[in-house]
């Protein structure tokens, strides 16, 4: 029984660190996301560096690039088909340092896909606002930020990090091998 109590409390741990890792990196993104519409919506865009680096407000009814305009409920589906993975795959995770950084960057993949969940929801469109003017990069926020960070940390963890059999032993949907 001691051990159920053990583990139980290892879960709500794991629970109220992942729910408020979340809400903490949601509430910067959309705080942002709210400054940027109270402040820079109508064209007044603020000049940080010249000819390098502004805040301009943008709706941004696609992906980046402004690929796919107006699919909502395509981004909305896969948007709820990826958060369920992450979750499974963040549960799944044994407890223990090796996957504390999984669970890090499962974090910034989660609050990065709602904040831009949340937008896409409730106004139809997401709000970016950061724009790199000298190499003319797409438009971008906060939480596209977190996302990008989160795949380059991703993409390091599966290369470098972990071996193939931890990384299968997280998903339940893994082929058998062949004995």
């Amino acid at each position: 029984m001691k051990g159920f109590w053990k583990e139980y409390g290892i879960c709500i741990n794991r629970c109220i660190f992942f729910a408020a890792s979340v809400l903490l990196l949601l509430g910067v993104d959309q705080y942002t996301k709210y400054l940027a519409s109270a402040y820079l919506k109508g064209g007044h865009s603020i000049v940080l560096i010249e000819n390098v680096f502004q805040l301009h407000y943008l709706e941004n009814r696609g992906a980046a690039f402004g690929v796919l305009q107006g699919k909502k409920l395509w981004f909305v589906a896969i948007t709820v088909f990826m958060l369920a993975a992450m979750l499974l795959v963040y549960f799944r995770a044994p407890k223990g340092r090796r996957f504390r950084w999984l669970r890090l960057d499962l974090v910034l993949l989660t609050a990065g896909a709602i904040g831009n969940l949340v937008d896409r929801l409730s106004l139809d469109y997401v709000i970016d606002f950061f724009y790199f003017e000298l190499i003319n990069f797409p438009v971008f926020n906060v939480a596209d930020i977190y996302v990008t960070i989160g795949m380059a940390l991703l993409a390091a963890l599966i290369l470098f990090y972990y071996q193939e059999e931890e990384l299968e032993m997280l998903w339940p949907f893994r082929r058998k091998k062949n004995a």
